[in-house]
């Protein structure tokens, strides 16, 4: 699988990353599930220290035991939370970065940390605090590189200009555009990668998008109506079938951007994985295909106070 360097930091991820929130919490499962995406050539996993309150850095931690050196780990900080209450509230803090990141290298049983975004972020954070705590664990080693997790445009363009981040994982896919709107090009033009999250929507643009939409489509998504996600659907089905599936043409739409470096799916079952990598991710869609795509989706922006 073809592997893209991460912003201007010495990493190199797969076009494909394994998103672990829905790994769920059998650990041998779980296991599979990666085993299964690091065998078709995947070299990225995502994780988060809130996730399932730590247990999913620890399910990530346990299979990569004999691994590590073979893989790309990325996971977040930010949420300062209270396993046994599970509850928790947001703490950018150079405290809370420099504690928590001790915290996720016990539960992932590693000593560093390739990737490490903060989880969120508002205008109204320290933000320099924030980014004091993140350069001083990377002069120290213990992360190579370090990013943000956001959708909002004015926190992305603070960091862009106060910062060194090597990435920003936002929702990214080709009904959710609002990216290509406000921020893709701003990252790109300053080396910047995007790691793009949900690029199925939520599985109305995957293989089974008709039982998706049916599913979780009945109150629209977005800007789009449940008839306009079906009416959507369709179109695809009818006007755009030289692609291997629905997942291929959804990943790739995301991975033409030249700002994205990787598309972050998530998976629940050895089938899912599969699903989402039974194609050549370095065959890119043809501009005829791109643009016909763009033309029956809604280009958008993020709301104001964003």
């Amino acid at each position: 699988m073809k592997k893209n360097q991460l912003g201007q930091s010495d990493l190199y991820v797969s076009e494909l990353t394994l998103g672990c929130m829905s790994l769920g919490t059998d650990t041998q499962k779980a296991s599979e599930i990666i085993n299964q995406a690091l065998d078709t050539g995947i070299n990225h996993l995502d994780t988060a220290d809130l996730y399932d309150f730590g247990m999913n850095e620890e399910i990530v931690g346990d299979a990569l035991k004999g691994k590590r050196d073979q893989v790309i780990l990325t996971t977040k900080v930010g949420n300062n939370f209270d396993k046994a209450k599970k509850d928790w509230f947001w703490d950018p803090s150079k405290e809370h970065i420099k504690e928590g990141v001790k915290e996720s290298l016990r539960r992932l049983k590693t000593d560093y940390i390739d990737f490490y975004m903060l989880h969120g972020g508002t205008i109204d954070d320290p933000i320099d605090e924030s980014i004091e705590a993140f350069e001083s664990l990377k002069k120290e080693g213990v992360i190579r590189a370090y990013g943000l997790s956001s959708i909002r445009p004015n926190v992305i363009r603070e960091y862009v200009s106060r910062s060194t981040i090597d990435g920003v994982m936002m929702q990214y896919n080709m009904l959710d555009r609002r990216p290509e709107e406000e921020v893709l090009d701003l990252l790109h033009e300053n080396n910047i990668s995007v790691l793009a999250r949900g690029p199925l929507a939520k599985g109305m643009l995957s293989n089974s998008a008709v039982k998706q939409i049916e599913k979780k489509g009945q109150d629209g998504f977005l800007g789009y109506s449940f008839n306009e996600l079906k009416l959507i659907q369709q179109t695809i089905a009818e006007q755009f079938n030289n692609e291997p599936s629905f997942n291929a043409l959804a990943l790739k739409y995301v991975l033409q951007h030249p700002a994205v470096a990787t598309a972050v799916f998530g998976a629940s079952s050895i089938s899912q994985v599969t699903d989402n990598t039974n194609f050549n991710t370095s065959k890119t869609l043809t501009d005829e295909t791109y643009e016909g795509l763009r033309q029956i989706t809604k280009p958008m922006k993020y709301a104001k106070h964003r």
